[in-house]
């Protein structure tokens, strides 16, 4: 069984900074408040595929 990747993408300059592991029971994508270091400052990141 293969663990299922996804990234987290700054939602100010696109970058895609971190990798988690996500789950297949999730229906929406996760939202965290990260240190972007392309931006230099806590920004949004959104999960991408």
């Amino acid at each position: 069984m293969a663990v299922k990747k996804a990234s987290l993408a700054c939602s100010i300059c696109g970058s895609r900074n971190y990798s988690i592991t996500a789950s297949k029971n999730r229906t929406q994508r996760l939202e965290l408040n990260k240190f972007c270091k392309h931006c230099g400052k806590m920004t949004l990141h959104k999960e991408t595929r």
